[in-house]
């Protein structure tokens, strides 16, 4: 298998040069994290038994959420939250994207383009559940941010997670949406197109392309929503590409892997700083969070959460905030180790030479 810090190490300078000025200080982090993760530029913890006194060191994962090794325990955290709110519903995945005109305005303001990305979508979904004459309430809805097709290119777009039913509070009643069909795409698409153009006017952002008339908006029936949670808990962290996926590395250029929307495998070359380049378009900006809880689900609507497990009849254990990290065992006398130390640097020599 092919080590994507290998591939930093090989082509991280031919990327800084050929893509200088557009890599912006997140991308240079990245990089930076992605080449020292786990090797002997890593810092390291020292564990100890607590029956036998040996030490062992482990090195410290970098910790970047597009690094393939880490944030597994997070996207697991993630994902058992969300299961705690689940509903005995049907659910459905609307997803939102941006026509490919937009796409350069999006990625030039990206802090902004995201948020109006995310926050329109909802909008949108509010205003079809309070309309709606079977709901007539507010919905709930578990949000994903995505920056990636397939093949990796850059196209922003959004999940929505949404249960088919909406919540009175007034009256304490659940309303259902009937059958396998939420809302029409179409006047979806109308909606969002609208409230997108209104967003940019306020915004100030101009864009010189012509725009289509009509945009894409999609909303399906997915069930009672655990699949469709579990498939978007695998693409919140450990990056858009996983190391088996990439399968070679010759004469400078990189092949990997993907897996087309209608289940067809695929292969894509590219060279070395481009392939780099690929991957670090979709680093988001520092501290933008990709996964957003709006309505009756959101963060603070615990007590709405408590009265619809009542209305249903359903007693679900609270979440208890994190999942447990895996005990490290001795080998030579199997009792448990405790962290002793951390960030430790066994290599005196190797020192951090920062982002450039």
């Amino acid at each position: 298998m092919i080590l994507l810090s290998t591939l930093v190490t090989a082509f991280g300078v031919e990327v800084r040069k050929k893509y200088e000025g557009r890599l912006l200080p997140g991308h240079q982090r990245a990089l930076y994290a992605l080449r020292i993760c786990r090797t002997e530029e890593s810092p390291v913890f020292l564990v100890q038994c607590g029956d036998c006194r040996s030490q062992k060191a482990f090195p410290h994962s970098c910790g970047h959420r597009n690094c393939p090794h880490c944030q597994h325990r997070e996207g697991q955290q993630w994902l058992e939250r969300q299961r705690k709110k689940l509903l005995p519903v049907d659910y459905f995945m609307a997803t939102f994207t941006v026509p490919a005109q937009l796409r350069s305005l999006v990625w030039h303001n990206q802090r902004i383009g995201y948020d109006l990305l995310l926050k329109l979508g909802w909008q949108t979904l509010l205003s079809f559940g309070l309309n709606d004459p079977q709901l007539k309430g507010k919905l709930g809805a578990h949000a994903v941010l995505h920056t990636n097709s397939r093949s990796l290119d850059f196209h922003p777009h959004v999940h929505f997670i949404v249960p088919a039913g909406a919540l009175s509070q007034k009256h304490r009643l659940w309303r259902r949406k009937k059958g396998k069909f939420l809302f029409c795409h179409e006047n979806l698409a109308t909606v969002f197109r609208a409230k997108w153009f209104q967003a940019m006017k306020e915004q100030g952002l101009k864009v010189r392309a012509t725009l289509p008339k009509d945009w894409i908006v999609d909303c399906k029936y997915v069930g009672r929503g655990d699949k469709a949670l579990t498939y978007l808990g695998k693409y919140l962290y450990r990056g858009v590409l996983q190391e088996k996926d990439i399968l070679r590395c010759e004469n400078g250029k990189v092949t990997f892997r993907y897996t087309e929307n209608t289940g067809k495998v695929k292969t894509r070359t590219l060279p070395g700083a481009d392939f780099l380049w690929l991957l670090l378009q979709h680093v988001l900006p520092r501290g933008f969070r990709r996964t957003r809880d709006y309505g009756f689900l959101h963060s603070n609507c615990k007590k709405l959460i408590t009265l619809l497990q009542y209305l249903f009849r359903q007693w679900v254990s609270p979440f208890q905030g994190e999942v447990k990290k895996p005990l490290i065992l001795c080998k030579a006398c199997g009792g448990t180790m405790a962290i002793i130390a951390t960030r430790v640097r066994l290599n005196p020599k190797v020192q951090p030479v920062g982002c450039l």
